[in-house]
């Protein structure tokens, strides 16, 4: 693989990576699964509770049933995305998620992050798409979402 080569598909795999986030986040939560090959995984092993979500229509009704009350935003730092082949990438990133659940509209008092972690990604080229053919979360720093309060 040629430099450029290697430079675009790196920032393809950080482009899912940011994307992935910013539909957490920002847009329709259940959408994340079209970023997954249709095979893909997405695992929370131990000492997280040792989920392994596999299948885009598995993965869409996992992230879909995230609480339409829950406000978020993650913080990517890190990220390191490593070529392997000419279809396939690793990467790490790391993540900082505040959130809060019971959220009405306007502004809420700002607490510490409730998870910090990583995200150790594999990727696979297909149909001349990067896309996360698995991806586990490590979560070494975590703690229960509060409920919304209302910033005076």
């Amino acid at each position: 693989m040629d430099p450029l080569e290697r430079l675009l598909a790196e920032r393809a795999c950080e482009r899912v990576i940011t994307d992935f986030v910013h539909r957490l986040d920002l847009g329709e939560p259940a959408s994340v699964a079209g970023l997954f090959t249709e095979d893909g995984s997405w695992q929370w092993p131990p000492p997280g509770d040792g989920r392994r979500v596999t299948g885009r229509e598995a993965l869409a009704a996992y992230f879909g049933s995230r609480p339409a009350d829950r406000l978020s935003r993650r913080f990517l730092s890190n990220v390191l995305v490593t070529v392997t082949g000419p279809d396939t990438a690793t990467a790490v990133s790391y993540f900082a998620t505040y959130r809060v659940d019971g959220y009405e509209g306007g502004m809420v008092p700002a607490g510490p992050p409730v998870q910090v972690g990583q995200y150790e990604d594999s990727f696979r080229r297909a149909d001349g798409r990067w896309l996360l053919a698995h991806r586990v979360l490590r979560l070494p720093l975590g703690g229960p979402t509060p409920r919304a309060g209302r910033a005076s």
